[in-house]
């Protein structure tokens, strides 16, 4: 028995000296097990709502001031809602480190459901209040005015339709083409907020869903994203489109696409898009660099320049380009809280009960 003791023992002593000899390796783990995140922090990788030209201008610039991520940052493009839906099925093992390009709802929906990182950038006091979140949970990079767009060869400035009801008239039928809705940021943002200009009054979106029906009357196609819209509107398949001033004037000035927009009389929603990082993120770090890069005022002023992007972050006039200057705003009377609040029930609604049924 008290050979059996001893041996029992020396099993334990032996034990406990190969538990502490591994104890290096494991503390040196424990804080990224601790943080779920990984060591890779020269890789970075980006979901985004932005046009290639767009990321063709920031990505190269930002490998330039950080060589270490050369080659190393991989950007998955998507529409908005598509985003947030990746985001929330990644929850619990985050595959992206940056959400670039988020309506101010979807982003805010991201925020409440716990889905964003908190963070305190070096730029966030140049953001007016109402383009960020109160928590530092995301933060708006341009404002986009929703407008009505045209073919320029197809019609004349003065024949485009001046405001929202006016593209309800007959002669339009068939001669809109639409974004497909549900999974674009910038259509869920038009309709909610045509349904919101009659909510606003009642309380009720009824006469907002009798408006959507009259206008998928004369919408001949739903595309499945902006590439095919902008081929069938250049080819004349249809001629008029509800999208962002910023994409028409890119793909009129990079693309040489015979586009142009108006402003409708009553006001146009204007979109905060914004910028954030995934919480749980691999990669954090880098991301919040990216972040920093992307806010500095010589990007934002490139960006504007080149890419027709109107910053949310305030920057000197002087050294805004002169398409900037020239632009004359009026925003939509709308209560972003309750379009956010109200978005995924109308959105669902019009898609399950409207969509293609105006005809009927």
């Amino acid at each position: 028995m008290q050979r059996r003791k001893l041996w029992v023992f020396g099993v334990l002593l032996l034990l406990a000296v190969i538990t502490t000899g591994c104890g290096g390796q494991k503390a040196s783990q424990t804080p990224e097990s601790k943080a779920g995140q990984g060591t890779e922090e020269n890789k970075l990788v980006i979901y985004t709502a932005r046009e290639k030209g767009v990321t063709d201008i920031v990505i190269p610039k930002f490998e330039e001031r950080y060589p270490e991520y050369k080659g190393q940052v991989q950007v998955l493009s998507m529409g908005a809602q598509e985003i947030l839906e990746r985001v929330r099925a990644e929850k619990e093992n985050p595959q992206g480190d940056v959400w670039w390009g988020g309506t101010q709802q979807a982003l805010g929906l991201a925020a409440k459901e716990g889905l964003l990182a908190t963070l305190k950038p070096s730029f966030a006091e140049k953001i007016p209040a109402a383009y960020k979140d109160p928590g530092g949970m995301w933060y708006g990079e341009i404002l986009l005015p929703e407008v009505i767009m045209y073919n320029t060869q197809a019609l004349k400035p003065e024949d485009v339709p001046k405001d929202w009801d006016d593209l309800l008239d007959a002669k339009w039928k068939d001669k809109i083409i639409i974004r497909g809705v549900t999974a674009s940021g910038t259509m869920r943002t038009i309709y909610a907020a045509m349904i919101y200009r009659f909510f606003k009054e009642d309380g009720k979106p009824d006469r907002g869903f009798e408006w959507l029906k009259k206008l998928d009357a004369n919408t001949k196609e739903y595309t499945p994203n902006p590439t095919t819209l902008y081929l069938k509107l250049a080819r004349q398949e249809g001629v008029l489109s509800l999208w962002n001033m910023q994409d028409i004037l890119i793909q009129k000035d990079q693309k040489g696409m015979p586009f142009g927009y108006v402003i409708p009389a009553s006001g146009a929603p204007i979109l905060v898009d914004g910028v954030a990082v995934i919480k749980g993120a691999k990669h954090p770090k880098a991301a919040e660099k990216f972040l920093e890069f992307l806010f500095e005022e010589k990007m934002q002023v490139e960006l504007a320049e080149k890419a027709f992007q109107i910053p949310a972050i305030k920057i000197n006039e002087a050294q805004l380009p002169q398409w900037l200057k020239g632009v004359n705003l009026k925003a939509l009377d709308l209560n972003w809280d309750v379009m956010a609040s109200k978005e995924k029930e109308w959105i669902e609604y019009w898609d399950q009960n409207i969509k293609g049924k105006g005809r009927q």
